[in-house]
């Protein structure tokens, strides 16, 4: 059993209501090697954000974190039988550990969440130890957000590609045509080109302003055979609320079977979607054809331009790249498959639209119409990441 250490207090003014709450009025900080025990609630009205020591919360009842100021963690370990509910935001800077019981936040207010920071690991979690409604993660390192609704744990990982920007995740156990915390429905009739069915039973909201993959997870209650026979035919999907539709986020590796396993997307921005599921390709339309929607032109020999696998068997195409305002940037007919030749795309306007020929096209996110000569139209996005 941990040893409980003073707590050292820059300033003294707390309070202890009935035997019931922690209350911070002051400036309080956990010093290094110090061990806390909390056994009530908290309520930080004061400052509690710069600690560095090891933080415990430990009941056979409910607890709650509530107060005007979010308090800061460097290790905590939750052991709350009955769970542990935050009215406030919680950070962890070094390490998290799930004891026992779910950390629950209110999904109706994004705000409120456990933040994971500084690449803040965390252990133990479990279909009945995760956090239920929002976390955060801030880093540079690949990331598993420990989530789930209904006592279910359902992770979503995250990899980095690019800047050190925070992302958000939370889980939904329910059917996107009737989300309960949302204002609007994700209606899985309406899928874009390359789809043929979107999952009723669970979504994800990712939110997040950098280019990731990400992997999600499932469990026989994800009825993924109602999807595919497959899981070759398997996708990631995002609802596009600009396009008031589900849109083919890829599926760049998988693992499992039918009844548990993950698929990994391809890269995007998560902010461009407002939840994420799992959906079903159009066999007829993609099965001959893989598109690269990630194009990195560093010289390094990997996505350094925009890449269509299958392209020679239609060489009567027209490819045309428009950026987030509409404009075309990029317009080349009969469009090579072979990344390195000289009509690639490689992230440089060629001068047919008000942007300048030769001029760098900036990072972001942009849009892809792909004419085939008796074929449908195929369309989506494609990021640009330098």
């Amino acid at each position: 059993m941990k040893k409980l250490l003073p707590l050292f207090l820059f300033v003294f003014p707390f309070a202890v209501i009935a035997q019931q709450a922690f209350h911070n009025f002051g400036n309080i900080q956990l010093h290094d090697n110090a061990q806390v025990g909390f056994h009530a609630d908290i309520i930080n009205d004061g400052t509690l954000d710069q600690n560095v020591g090891f933080a415990g919360l430990y009941s056979q009842d409910r607890l709650t974190i509530s107060g005007t100021n979010e308090p800061n963690f460097h290790d905590l370990a939750v052991h709350v039988e009955n769970d542990l509910y935050l009215e406030v935001g919680v950070g962890i800077t070094n390490f998290k550990e799930f004891g026992r019981g779910r950390v629950i936040t209110p999904r109706q207010n994004h705000d409120i969440d456990l933040h994971y920071i500084e690449d803040t690991p965390h252990l133990g979690s479990d279909d009945d130890k995760f956090v239920d409604g929002y976390a955060t993660y801030t880093g540079v390192l690949d990331f598993t957000f420990p989530v789930g609704d209904d006592f279910r744990l359902r992770p979503v990982k995250i990899g980095i590609e690019s800047a050190f920007t925070p992302v958000k995740a939370a889980y939904f156990f329910e059917d996107p045509n009737r989300p309960t915390h949302f204002s609007t429905s994700f209606d899985t009739s309406r899928f874009g080109a390359l789809l043929f069915g979107v999952s009723q039973f669970e979504f994800w909201d990712v939110n997040g302003s950098s280019a990731i993959n990400v992997t999600l997870t499932w469990d026989d209650n994800s009825n993924i055979p109602t999807l595919v026979d497959d899981l070759e035919d398997l996708r990631v999907v995002g609802w596009d609320d600009n396009l008031r539709q589900w849109v083919n986020l890829g599926n760049t590796s998988f693992s499992g079977d039918l009844n548990n396993g993950e698929i990994t997307s391809d890269i995007f921005v998560p902010d461009n979607y407002t939840v994420i599921t799992f959906g079903t390709s159009d066999n007829i339309l993609d099965a001959d054809l893989e598109i690269f929607t990630a194009v990195s032109p560093n010289g390094d020999g990997l996505n350094d331009s925009f890449t269509i696998q299958g392209l020679a068997r239609y060489p009567e195409n027209e490819l045309s790249i428009y950026n987030r305002w509409g404009v075309l940037v990029y317009s080349r007919e009969n469009y090579h498959e072979v990344q390195g030749t000289s009509e690639a795309f490689i992230g440089i306007s060629d001068g047919r639209a008000t942007v300048a020929k030769g001029e760098m096209l900036p990072v972001g996110t942009y849009f892809y119409v792909l004419k085939l000569k008796g074929e449908k139209d195929r369309s989506g996005y494609l990021y640009i990441n330098r």
